[in-house]
């Protein structure tokens, strides 16, 4: 059974920073893409962020470029997500993915998210 599980969310100040971890399991994770999301109040979800397998490949939403940065360590089963100068408007639940094809629009596994909540 697949398992991804998200952590590091929670209330930081404008320009601040956090680091998003998802620890994946029951998967082989090298073998998957894996993606951020996220769904801020009263809003779709969004796609933030993706990185490929091995980490050569990243695209970003544009409203993030510049500032978040995805990477993963594949002997830790992990992905994170480092946020650099948070806005308020980045305040919503994150969630993590996974995907087997790259060039896929639709994940085949989610996480249960954590909230980051920017204050201004």
């Amino acid at each position: 059974q697949v398992h991804l599980v998200e952590s590091g969310g929670g209330l930081v100040q404008a320009g601040g920073s956090l680091r998003l971890s998802c620890a994946a399991s029951g998967l082989t994770f090298r073998s998957f893409t894996m993606g951020w999301f996220r769904r801020a109040p009263g809003k779709e979800r969004e796609f933030v962020a993706t990185i490929s397998p091995l980490g050569r490949r990243t695209d970003y939403t544009d409203s993030v470029k510049g500032r978040f940065t995805i990477s993963r360590d594949n002997a830790k089963n992990t992905v994170y997500l480092r946020m650099n100068s948070l806005k308020p408007e980045d305040t919503a639940v994150y969630y993590c993915a996974a995907k087997l094809n790259y060039d896929s629009d639709s994940f085949d596994y989610w996480g249960q998210g954590t909230q980051v909540t920017v204050s201004s």
